[in-house]
């Protein structure tokens, strides 16, 4: 309640019947979120009903183009999946109301929310005023200030991201099918996405062909010979004056020999005071990168954590508060009120020598929308040990990182004390100037540090791959030039070159800002569609490719290196900004850049087959009279017979040529048809087809993949192997020879059911297969493990997070299956037995006994304490 009046929030599906009952009329406010909704509903009070879109309303045809490229490339809207109802509840609510507001977030994409709301609903608001209303910040003053100076639609913006979303259709819909055709369905390329592959692909090329060198560190561990006795380490810096390269063994020692014997005495003192400044408050992409390299969370985690703490959290009096700032923004501006608040904060909590003599002020990138503010806290007076207990741990530890970050940002800079002791080795007959360093650095007045608390010796992001090694110690003693220096011990580290590391989350996303690819919005749903496509995987950390994202990336490059070029897509980017400036039309845009796509389709278009080569085979194979059966493999049906006649057909049509990938199946076919074809190898031979004929001779014959299929065929298999070794057997029974990939496969499948098999050990050993999981390491555990977790009656309910579910009766009933077949699981499935079963011990009888014999220790009570 506000002002003893009601105020009225709704999601789409509620009734809005008590619209237009007031003399003075209601006002209807669309937001694109429920929760968001709920918050400024309650801030705004009587008079006001707000309603949410529930994000898009409208967008392109999810099956086709939708877009009408030979008129200014119109775009074909369609009501968005599943809306139909949320529509109609904002139809009825707009024809009740006297005006309209469109309040969705203050960026390109909630520009075009709002336009398309404005479209859609214009015939049911009839003549009734719409009005666009923008805010950073979900707080009573600022919503209020928004509404009482509201503006109109920004068409430029509308335009922008207009073009990027016809951009982006016509690039996946158009360069998709060639990944389709060259390596399997439902691959997907994108303007943007296929870019940040490229990066994440190349790099692991870097990796790959890195040549490591071995490298010597050399210098000596020293102490002063009076009090205090603390020993520290020095560092060979220089040989006459140039900086030493050791890169052997051999010139190591010969450079520790000439030293040896000399007396070390301090040449030289310097004492350097530096002032570090904090950084700038957090904007879209540093906030990913700080939380993604703190707290291990995914970019596309910390953008949900974020949405909540904008949209508003409920604190327990008062309803819902935005916590933060909007959090898609490349700016890193401060309001002026922001700044006085956390003036008024920092003297008052850390005194007045912790605020600068004039406010920070930083600059953001010239693209940057200066009319955003960075991400910041807007309450500063709202310190996190206030939200502890009502924030979700997550929610709190990103609002941690947000605060301090801001509150560093307006503090006064540190003052370091930088101290660089110079140690020169003597002795008769020393023929080089040898030099020798170490520096260390303290803390004269803490500054912005009071707050975040940062290793002062840290380097910065962009010097975190650097093969630099420096000479910081941690604290020297007292040193003045001339005092000797006893010799502990001269030190020697082998070291050897490092290739350049993986890209990280957070790496790439500095990697893509700093090109000038992606903008705030789209930074983690990038990342969010590599990860889902499998281009890449997360390991420790990192964003390593998979066989299929590098084979993506090299047929893309390979056949559009222009499109997806990183320079190329930024100066897209760029256009994109010009078009919310105004200063270009994006329908001229986007025929600039047809023009030139266009031509790179055309030519990334597969050369057509030798048509002399393809007539002599379909030559040679009109001298089959006996075609093998069908093949049916999942929902595809294979046929040499049908194919052969398929390539005729085209080629009598005369609408499109054969390609050297049909020519190729072809050969296959006339090869494994030889024996109807007479002098077969060497007929294809002449025609150039050495290679696929030798390949072919080479591969293990049809009898050796019966063989296989025989030994199978009594053994208990999961559904999916069963499915596989079906498909291969039909493959193998139509004449097909298996690929070496393929018949490797049945051998694993063989190996790991080999349990099964009493006579296994002759088996194998026919087969020449490779030794058992079991065998190389015995499973003792599974056993015990299986029969604690058989006996708990009660399991927990199945619990959805994200797309995946977790079932711990389904996960135990899989392992049993498997292990029944195989007896023996890996030991990340013993291990996630074990969890299991310390999550369960109170349905255990004996729990005890068996953690005893198979040693559960506290470690993985503790794994499991931190697992739930």
């Amino acid at each position: 309640m506000q002002g003893g009046g009601a105020w009225h929030v709704s999601g789409p599906a509620v009734r809005v019947s008590d619209c237009g009952k007031d003399k003075m009329g209601k006002k209807l406010v669309i937001v694109e979120s429920p929760a968001k909704a709920k918050t400024i509903g309650k801030i705004l009070g009587s008079g006001y009903v707000v309603k949410s879109s529930v994000g898009h309303i409208r967008d392109l045809p999810e099956r086709t183009l939708g877009i009408d490229i030979e008129h200014q490339f119109a775009p074909k809207y369609v009501f968005s999946k599943g809306k139909a109802k949320v529509i109609a509840e904002l139809k009825k609510a707009a024809k009740s109301c006297d005006a309209v507001y469109l309040a969705p977030d203050p960026d390109r994409e909630g520009e075009a929310i709002a336009w398309h709301l404005r479209e859609t609903l214009a015939d049911a608001a009839k003549d009734k005023p719409f009005h666009r209303v923008q805010y950073n910040e979900i707080t009573p003053r600022a919503v209020r200030a928004a509404f009482e100076q509201p503006g109109e639609i920004d068409q430029h913006r509308v335009d922008a991201q207009q073009a990027r979303r016809v951009l982006d259709r016509i690039v996946g819909y158009m360069v998709s099918p060639m990944l389709w055709r060259r390596l399997k369905k439902g691959l997907s390329a994108g303007r943007v996405q296929s870019v940040a592959l490229r990066l994440v692909a190349e790099r692991e090329r870097q990796i790959s062909a890195f040549q490591v060198e071995e490298y010597w560190l050399l210098g000596a561990r020293v102490r002063r010979e009076t009090a205090p006795l603390d020993p520290f380490s020095v560092r060979l810096a220089k040989v006459d004056g140039e900086k030493p390269t050791v890169n052997s063994e051999a010139s190591a020692r010969a450079l520790l020999s000439e030293l040896e014997g000399c007396a070390l005495r301090v040449r030289e003192v310097r004492v350097r005071e530096t002032a570090r400044r904090p950084l700038p408050p957090f904007i879209t992409s540093t906030l990913q990168q700080a939380a993604s390299s703190v707290y291990g969370l995914s970019p596309n985690r910390t953008m949900g954590l974020a949405q909540k703490l904008y949209e508003g959290v409920d604190l327990g009096s008062g309803g819902p508060v935005g916590l933060i700032t909007y959090m898609r923004t490349d700016s890193v501006s401060v309001a002026r009120d922001a700044q006085a608040a956390a003036h008024a904060f920092i003297t008052d909590t850390y005194g007045a020598a912790f605020y600068p003599e004039t406010p920070n002020v930083y600059r953001s990138r010239a693209s940057a929308q200066e009319a955003h503010e960075a991400i910041r806290p807007t309450d500063v007076a709202r310190t996190p040990e206030s939200l502890r207990g009502v924030l979700e741990p997550p929610a709190l530890k990103l609002y941690d990182l947000i605060w301090k970050r801001f509150v560093a940002s307006q503090m006064a800079a540190a003052k370091i004390a930088q101290r660089t002791v110079e140690v020169e080795p003597v002795k008769p007959g020393l023929t080089r100037a040898i030099l020798l360093t170490a520096t260390s650095s303290e803390v004269l007045f803490a500054g912005f540090l009071k707050v975040m608390a940062l290793d002062i010796r840290k380097k910065k992001p962009e010097e975190e791959d650097s093969e630099e090694e420096d000479s910081e110690v941690d604290r020297l003693p007292p040193l003045a030039p001339g005092d000797p220096l006893q010799l502990l011990e001269w030190e020697s580290e082998r070291k050897e070159t490092k290739p350049p590391a993986r890209y990280s989350e957070a790496s790439l996303i500095r990697a893509l800002e700093a090109n000038g690819v992606g903008r705030p919005s789209t930074y983690a749903s990038i990342i969010e569609t590599l990860n889902s496509r499998d281009y890449t995987t997360r390991e420790k950390r990192q964003l390593v490719p998979t066989e299929l994202g590098l084979s993506v990336n090299d047929l893309l490059v390979a056949k559009l290196e222009h499109l997806f070029d990183v320079g190329f897509t930024a100066t897209m980017e760029e256009s994109l900004d010009q078009i919310e400036e105004g200063h270009v039309e994006w329908t001229r845009m986007m025929g600039d850049f047809f023009a030139r796509f266009k031509l790179w389709m055309e030519q990334a278009k597969e050369p057509p087959a030798d048509a002399a080569k393809v007539a002599a085979v379909l030559g040679l194979l009109k001298q089959v009279t006996r075609w093998a059966p069908e093949v049916q493999r999942g929902k595809r049906t294979y046929s040499d017979e049908r194919f052969v006649a398929s390539v005729i057909e085209q080629i009598e049509k005369g609408e499109k040529p054969v390609s050297d990938k049909q020519l190729e199946a072809l050969v296959k076919i006339a090869i494994r048809y030889g024996e109807q074809i007479p002098e077969a190898d060497s007929a294809l031979g002449a025609l150039g087809f050495h290679e696929l004929v030798a390949s072919d001779r080479a591969a293990p014959s049809s009898e050796e993949a019966m063989r296989r299929f025989e030994i199978l065929q009594g053994l208990r298999l999961s559904e999916s192997q069963a499915e596989f070794v079906t498909s291969l057997r039909q493959q193998a029974e139509g004449g097909r020879k298996l690929s070496e990939k393929q018949f490797a496969a049945v051998d694993r499948i063989i190996v790991q059911n080999g349990a099964q098999l009493e006579n296994f050990e002759e088996v194998r050993q026919s087969l020449g297969l490779a030794e058992t999981e079991a065998e190389q390491q015995p499973d003792l555990e599974s056993p015990a493990l299986l029969e604690m977790l058989g006996q708990v009656t009660q399991w927990q309910e199945p619990v959805t997070r994200g797309k995946r579910t977790f079932d711990d009766q389904a996960f135990y009933a899989s392992l049993a299956e498997q292990y029944s077949r195989k007896k023996f699981l890996s030991p990340r499935q013993r291990f996630a037995m074990k969890r299991l079963a310390f999550r369960y011990k109170a349905q255990i009888p004996q729990f005890d006994r068996y953690a005893e014999q198979l040693g559960l220790n506290r470690k993985a009570k503790a794994e499991e304490a931190k697992a739930e």
